[in-house]
């Protein structure tokens, strides 16, 4: 089945305290979003890739392309006001009538062949499939009131991406109206009535938000 990966980086940059969004710093010298995208380039030369960045981005992604020589074949899309409007915009590129749709966020570079792989074997079994790891730490919920409660960790799983699906479920989807609830693919489809299925992520998997990400980075891609 033909396999597809929309790639999406809108960030700015601001929490990483950067003058250039977080996508484009340069980690083991390339910009992250080029480690990203050799990433799934390396788990399958015949995958389709669609990158999704904002339009006002392009001629400085296109630069930093000839300044590394970076030739890996890709679509560039234009991203939306949101999340669900850039993989709406990315998805709407698709021409194909079947196949199985990644999603994957440009800034998690440290993405394993494993991993990919299982996200797109399960989806294509069972309709979804959704990158997810156990959560380490105790976890305590906020209530309104001031009071605080614990949970029973081993029921939450913290979620990653990629996040695969059926590409006439995804459509189907992606046909609804924007919700606030909407906080990734996963909540989309749900919304949809599908279901979903996790599969093992890694703690590598990480994705860079702060300056601290930037080191773990480092060591990883190495």
């Amino acid at each position: 089945m033909k396999e597809y990966v929309i790639i999406v980086a809108g960030g700015s940059g601001s929490r990483m305290k950067s003058d250039i969004p977080k996508q484009f710093i340069v980690v083991n010298g390339l910009p992250i979003l080029m480690h990203t995208l050799s990433a799934f380039n390396n788990y399958s030369p015949e995958i389709s890739i669609i990158l999704v960045l904002p339009e006002d981005q392009f001629s400085f992604w296109e630069e930093l392309c000839s300044k590394y020589q970076f030739h890996i074949n890709y679509q560039l899309v234009a991203g939306g006001e949101t999340r669900f409007d850039s993989v709406k915009n990315g998805l709407y590129s698709i021409k194909g009538e079947k196949g199985i749709v990644a999603v994957h966020d440009g800034v998690r570079p440290v993405i394993s062949k494993t991993v990919i792989s299982n996200c797109f074997t399960t989806a294509a079994r069972e309709g979804t499939a959704v990158a997810s790891v156990a959560c380490k730490d105790s976890i305590r919920t906020l209530n309104p009131s001031g009071t605080n409660m614990a949970l029973d960790r081993s029921l939450v799983r913290l979620i990653q991406t990629p996040q695969s699906f059926r590409l006439e479920w995804m459509r189907e989807a992606f046909n609804q109206p924007y919700q606030l609830i909407f906080t990734d693919c996963a909540s989309v489809l749900e919304s949809a009535g599908y279901p979903i299925n996790l599969v093992e992520g890694c703690y590598e998997n990480i994705k860079i938000t702060t300056p601290e990400d930037l080191k773990w980075a480092e060591v990883y891609l190495k």
